[in-house]
């Protein structure tokens, strides 16, 4: 295997390579930023009174939305603020779905991971170095690395979230599905009387007279509802959700936690069996 020293080049004054390039690349091939297989929703998309936001882009399958700044050099203040700024604004658009902040840029400074220290790990935010590479004969490769993730979701605390209601809920999904979250709410009364749900922006929890104990979550969709148990990943607890006969989303591992997909018409022996994820939930989240 040969070696070969290549070097970077600088593109913040480059007459080919601008953020219009970079844009380009990217909108051509998503994955390039390490998020896997993304569908590119919108690219410079007008944000009323606050600029326009480079790209955004979609992870349909889990549901999160990517709201990505380029900045060629060096981040700078500006920068920041204007990536957390977009990320903001979206996620009051679209409460339902989870929003990452992304700042791509050829250097990340020290000034910025001071600025995003401040907000404790409470924002989802991936900071990404792109870096351009000289091949020779006037070619060039991307190099994309991060070296910040903070790719979390809601905490348990209710007071980070913006409180809704029921009807809120409501109108975000539809009466059957309200229905199926309340028949599971009974379920988990038989384990647990002392709680309720709790209606936020982002979710509706439970919670009882002292505090959140978000064991289980629910997201009311228009088709669907999403389900959260707080489970230890196993193959076990794998093996019991395929039996429920629920479809298994995805293993969320910042919060550890199971999403299932609860369609209406369970099953009395599905309903018995998410019962007993219920109660190990209940069990492993109170230990």
């Amino acid at each position: 295997m040969k070696y070969e020293k290549r070097s970077q080049v600088s593109m913040k004054n480059h007459e080919v390579l601008t953020e219009k390039w970079l844009q380009d690349k990217i909108v051509e091939d998503p994955s390039l930023l390490g998020f896997g297989d993304l569908r590119v929703a919108a690219r410079e998309k007008s944000l009323p009174g606050r600029g326009r936001l480079d790209l955004l882009l979609i992870d349909d399958d889990k549901d999160i939305r990517y709201e990505v700044e380029l900045q060629l050099g060096a981040t700078d203040e500006s920068h920041i603020i204007r990536t957390l700024e977009y990320w903001d604004i979206e996620k009051r658009r679209y409460p339902h779905s989870d929003h990452v902040a992304v700042i791509v840029a050829e250097d990340i400074t020290a000034r910025f991971f001071n600025v995003i220290s401040l907000f404790n790990g409470f924002i989802p935010i991936v900071a990404i170095r792109v870096a351009a590479i000289d091949l020779g004969d006037n070619n060039v490769t991307l190099m994309f690395t991060t070296v910040l993730d903070h790719h979390v979701r809601v905490t348990d605390d209710e007071e980070s979230g913006i409180v809704a209601d029921r009807e809120y809920w409501e109108k975000a999904s539809n009466p059957e599905i309200m229905a199926l979250m309340d028949d599971l709410m009974v379920l988990i009364h038989q384990i647990d009387p002392s709680v309720r749900l709790n209606y936020v922006q982002q979710y509706v929890g439970l919670v009882n007279d002292r505090r959140a104990t978000n064991y289980v979550t629910f997201v009311p969709k228009k088709k669907h509802l999403s389900v959260a148990i707080k489970l230890p990943q196993t193959e076990s607890n794998e093996s019991r959700i395929e039996d429920t006969g629920l479809k298994l989303h995805r293993y969320d591992k910042p919060y550890g936690q199971y999403w299932l997909v609860a369609q209406p018409g369970i099953s009395e022996d599905s309903s018995r069996l998410l019962q007993g994820l219920f109660r190990d939930g209940y069990e492993h989240y109170m230990s």
